[in-house]
């Protein structure tokens, strides 16, 4: 019987999976297994943290927009503030009432005014 070479297929797979490993530290970028384990880990928890981020900056949103509506009226909150852009069909999203009140603090006041007088 011939012999059979098989080094290159395998040595192909594991230079893939060191290359993707090659910033992790000690054996976790060196050793097969390891860097086999680290990868898996590594993949898991950014599919899971990329909806993780969504989250958080909806939070961050809302903490500012709540910040600057208690600014300069007690009663008034942050879900007041929303219930009330709602019912005067104003749709801003998170996002951008964050922007305007970090930014523009005139252009937010504008905007809470507007949905305060027209009760």
């Amino acid at each position: 019987m011939t012999r059979v070479k098989r080094g290159y297929t395998a040595r192909r797979r594991r230079k893939k999976i060191r290359l993707f490993a090659s910033t992790f530290i000690g054996a976790h970028s060196r050793l097969t297994r390891t860097t086999t384990q680290q990868r898996m880990r590594a993949l898991v928890s950014s599919h899971r943290d990329r909806s993780r981020k969504k989250r958080d900056f909806r939070r961050l949103w809302i903490t500012r927009i709540n910040a600057v509506t208690r600014e300069d009226r007690l009663s008034y909150s942050y879900s007041l503030f929303i219930h009330n852009l709602y019912n005067r069909q104003l749709l801003l999203n998170r996002k951008i009432l964050a922007q305007i009140a970090l930014s523009n603090k005139n252009c937010f006041d504008i905007i809470s005014n507007q949905i305060i007088n027209q009760k």
